[in-house]
């Protein structure tokens, strides 16, 4: 019989024998189960907080900012200066002058629903322009703004998130009333996370004197962002920085995904060294319990490595199920999942989707896998190479 056939048939044996050692198999199932469904639960939180940054970008707009600034808060672009830039070279130009926008970014402390306390709401001014220019911004509620009035709509993440915002109430911000007039939806991007409101009226009640955070533009075409670009660094009364909006959203998110992704990956490799504990010390109890069968194998010309490959094989099975269940556990939980985090570039709160996507689940049974394999390799090892007369002896 070919050392495969051997294998094979003691792999068969041992995995018939299994109810018999039901308890000590789930201990290895349960601990693996765990571990891949914190792993890939985190790793959804990290991938949804990316897609909901990086699913704002389109490559037909760019968000111009003040030279040297990399987000809107440490931005300012003067009226004067955001009156030059619109009208500059490869801007998509309509009936009713170019697709550009100046805006106002600042934050908001308001209480949030889930416990009280005190968190950062992104407040965006906003001009007629932005809406042509963000056009997958959806009214679901209520109606959208009147220009030139204290009123607001709330992105449907902010209005779940902190409270007051509902159509009908007035809340007060920055020292002025504002009335929530509508909700809207933006295909699951980050400006469902935030509140828009008139940016005439919210950089008066600001007494910034003019002053905006950034402006947002629509290209003729994504090939022209080389052009537009060329066109701002040459003009001696300006200094901007640009960037494509598909580019901004990215280079936001990366602090926040790098942090959980890494939190992730450390937890998991905790809880997995007390899995492969888990592991060895159940398949050395196996090993152990079967040391006369093993022996009487060995004895009627069974090899080692067949002894070998049938109890990783054994490991092998049990971790992958335990990897299959923590996976699906993963899956039906927190796929979906709304939470939000803060976003350490602009410090404000962004509520976004768990994500567990094929690429996570995947990842997370590779991860059981490996367990299951170490935590056979040693008791299998030890099993083949213990002495046939030694085993008998305890018959």
């Amino acid at each position: 019989m070919s050392w495969l056939n051997q294998a094979l048939a003691i792999t068969l044996m041992n995995l018939r024998n299994l109810p018999g050692r039901l308890g000590a198999s789930l201990v290895i199932v349960v601990g693996i189960a765990g571990v891949v469904t914190v792993l890939v639960a985190l790793l959804a939180m990290a991938k949804g907080f990316e897609s909901t940054l990086k699913s704002t970008g389109h490559d037909d707009r760019v968000i111009v900012l003040r030279g040297g600034a990399n987000n809107e808060m440490s931005s300012v672009i003067s009226n004067e200066h955001a009156a030059i830039i619109a009208n500059m070279p490869g801007i998509l130009k309509t009936d009713k002058g170019p697709l550009a926008a100046a805006e106002t970014y600042v934050i908001a402390d308001i209480k949030k629903r889930s416990n009280n306390s005190d968190a950062n709401l992104p407040m965006r001014g906003v001009q007629p322009n932005s809406f042509l220019i963000r056009d997958e911004t959806r009214i679901i509620e209520g109606r959208n703004i009147e220009f030139g009035k204290f009123e607001m709509i709330a992105g449907k993440n902010a209005a779940n998130q902190f409270q007051g915002l509902d159509v009908g109430n007035s809340i007060h911000i920055r020292g002025a009333d504002w009335k929530v007039v509508g909700i809207f939806s933006s295909a699951g991007n980050v400006h469902e996370s935030e509140v828009y409101v008139d940016n005439v009226i919210l950089a008066s009640n600001l007494n910034r004197g003019g002053a905006n955070s950034s402006m947002i533009l629509t290209l003729e075409s994504p090939l022209d962002f080389d052009r537009l670009e060329q066109a701002l660094d040459a003009d001696p009364r300006l200094e901007t920085t640009i960037k494509r909006e598909s580019t901004f959203y990215s280079e936001q998110s990366e602090g926040v995904t790098t942090l959980i992704t890494r939190f992730g990956y450390s937890v998991a490799f905790i809880m997995a060294i007390g899995a492969i504990f888990g592991a060895l010390n159940t398949m050395y109890s196996a090993v152990s319990t079967r040391s006369v069968e093993i022996a009487t194998l060995r004895a009627l010309g069974f090899g080692a490595a067949p002894i070998v490959i049938s109890v990783m094989i054994e490991a092998l099975i049990l971790a992958l199920i335990g990897g299959l269940i923590g996976s699906v556990i993963a899956y039906l939980v927190f796929n979906g999942y709304t939470a939000s985090t803060m976003n350490n570039v602009t410090f404000s709160q962004v509520s976004f989707n768990f994500s567990v996507t094929r690429e996570l689940l995947v990842q997370g049974i590779t991860w059981s896998c490996v367990l299951g394999l170490v935590g056979g390799l040693f008791p299998a090892v030890n099993a083949a190479r213990q002495p046939v007369t030694v085993a008998l002896r305890g018959m």
